[in-house]
């Protein structure tokens, strides 16, 4: 028999770890996407795919509960995200397109202060090794103002090191980079997975990720609302 959501010594046994059902996204009187579910489990990987304006970011903010759907559904181990609150975004980990990082401030001091805020424990030692798996070593005490995009983006992608949250939500984390550092990002995020984390990431570059399922979402532009248009997709 299938469990109720109010069941919560069955939720872990049954619900996928991250879940969404036939979620909507609108903004004015136009639809970027419907009908869009998929299910991850522990170890998972999902790519979310999709043209400019298709409602990538959008839908990215909707897992982290910064964006509330027009329609469908967010569970977090069987349970919604809106009514975890708090212990949902204990668990998660997300990166934006944009670096959100101090221009005043140096890497070192980013990365500290980053941490303070999601209540990590962070001390200045696993601050400085972060930077410098990142490539930074030698920089840390340099006002990111100073930095190239690429440096900038290393100083925010450096909070992933010693970052132990179940769920991270990347946007477009490879951007700026050179080879070499995204072979450093990719190794982090299989590093991540392989510990029974989640990811989900945006990307245009897509590099092979050691993962117990890797799962694609392709979003696709629908057009104004009320229009017949195809659904967004799921898996």
């Amino acid at each position: 028999m299938r469990p109720c959501l109010g069941s919560p010594n069955l939720i872990s046994s049954y619900w996928p770890t991250l879940a969404t059902t036939n979620l909507e996204c609108q903004r004015g009187d136009r639809r970027l996407f419907a009908g869009v579910g998929f299910r991850l489990e522990d170890g998972e990987l999902l790519y979310l795919q999709g043209s400019n304006g298709s409602g990538k970011t959008s839908l990215l903010r909707m897992l982290c509960g910064l964006l509330p759907p027009a329609a469908g559904r967010i569970l977090w181990r069987g349970q919604p995200i809106g009514k975890l609150g708090e212990d949902y975004r204990r668990e998660l980990c997300f990166l934006g397109h944009h670096n959100a990082i101090k221009e005043e401030l140096t890497p070192l001091e980013n990365l500290m202060a980053s941490a303070r805020l999601a209540d990590e424990a962070l001390d200045e030692g696993a601050a400085l090794d972060a930077l410098e798996t990142l490539g930074l070593a030698g920089r840390e005490d340099l006002a990111c103002r100073y930095l190239s995009q690429g440096q900038k983006r290393r100083a925010a992608l450096a909070r992933l090191v010693h970052n132990r949250q179940t769920l991270w939500i990347l946007d477009e984390p490879y951007v700026a980079l050179d080879p070499a550092a995204i072979g450093v990002v990719v190794g982090l995020i299989g590093a991540h997975l392989q510990r029974g984390g989640l990811a989900v990431l945006t990307t245009h570059q897509p590099v092979e990720l050691a993962a117990a399922q890797v799962r694609r979402l392709e979003l696709r532009p629908l057009g104004r609302a009320g229009r017949g248009a195809p659904e967004g997709g799921g898996c």
